[in-house]
């Protein structure tokens, strides 16, 4: 059935119905309801294509992400996803999974900005100088950033406090004694990697600690990586006795480097670990971690940002930042004797 023949039927004009069926709010209730009736009675389908043009809209928001291989199993990754894409399907929008280009990010943006399958862009993993933010800010798509970024004009941004986290992390286990205390960091490039060494550092100094720098280890973000750096220090002439993980991703690596070494956590080694383990690990309820909260609610407030956006609300006042929570566990506990 054509939309002509459903106007046809019911005597009213094409706008009228087309309006009726897109939500237009110049439209009565009661004609809105008596179309939208008619139009599941006959079983009409719109025309993606036509619907796209008399809207001017594509009806897609993109996620332009640098998949990994673990990132589809990523329990945390998919969560935020979930949030995400509900709150945009309430709102008649269809969220769009792109994969980044390793090699060339931008490029990746460029393609898609000149493509016109989106309306808008959701920017994950951002960097502390993001050359793809800058990009959007000059092509003027609308776009919101998982994470903050060092831009010279205002954007919109969801991030949580990961000062705050790495500084929750510190302070623990420098309350336990611990004074050789390391950090396993995903590259320092990224923003969140950045804010949580930033917030570590600032602990270990306020209890007048010096960093050590054998102990501060950058690029650590998959599990070969994790059991690798883990492996490393534990074959320093005087290992760490506490070490901090920035991510879920390597941490992994590090737990099963210290299983296979037959130690125990939270006697013979402190581990803390940043976000949540995946349910099929073993250790998944054994750790301490610094937890980022709802993150169900945190995808549900990239789509409201993304949203608010879409409509031409100013970037000023799109920010949104959420605090992370430090979970007990027993992984960590005081200085043993063996290890000091």
């Amino acid at each position: 059935m054509k939309l002509k023949d459903l106007a046809q039927e019911l005597g009213l004009s094409l706008t009228t119905v087309s309006r009726a069926l897109n939500g237009y709010s110049e439209v009565k209730e009661s004609t809105r309801l008596r179309v939208t009736a008619a139009a599941q009675r006959r079983g009409y389908m719109p025309n993606p294509a036509a619907k796209r043009l008399a809207l001017g809209r594509s009806g897609y928001v993109g996620l332009v992400y640098p998949f990994g291989p673990n990132d589809l199993g990523d329990p945390s990754f998919l969560t935020v996803i979930s949030g995400l894409r509900a709150v945009l399907e309430a709102n008649h929008y269809e969220l769009l999974l792109i994969s980044e280009a390793p090699d060339d990010p931008i490029q990746s943006y460029r393609r898609v900005m000149s493509s016109g399958l989106v309306d808008g862009l959701i920017v994950a993993r951002t960097q502390r100088h993001d050359p793809r933010l800058a990009l959007l800010q000059e092509h003027g798509l609308p776009f919101v950033a998982h994470g903050r970024s060092e831009l010279s004009a205002p954007y919109p941004w969801l991030d949580y406090d990961n000062e705050l986290g790495g500084r929750l992390a510190a302070e623990r286990l420098l309350s336990l004694g611990h004074r050789r205390i390391a950090l396993l960091s995903a590259d320092l490039g990224l923003t969140f990697a950045w804010q949580r060494r930033a917030g570590f550092m600032s602990a270990l100094q306020a209890a007048q600690v010096s960093p050590q720098p054998q102990y501060l280890r950058e690029g650590v973000f998959d599990r070969r990586s994790g059991y690798q750096a883990m492996g490393s220090l534990l074959e320093l002439p005087t290992p760490p006795t506490a070490v901090l993980v920035d991510n879920n991703l390597s941490a992994i690596g590090v737990l099963r480097q210290i299983e296979e070494r037959k130690l125990v956590l939270g006697r013979d080694i402190s581990v803390i670990i940043y976000d949540a383990l995946p349910p099929d690990t073993l250790q998944s309820k054994h750790i301490t971690i610094v937890q980022q909260p709802d993150l169900l609610g945190a995808g549900r407030a990239l789509a409201e940002l993304m949203l608010r956006r879409l409509q031409g609300e100013s970037p000023e006042q799109l920010h949104t930042l959420l605090q992370p929570l430090l979970v007990d566990g027993p992984s960590d506990g005081p200085v043993f004797s063996l290890c000091s």
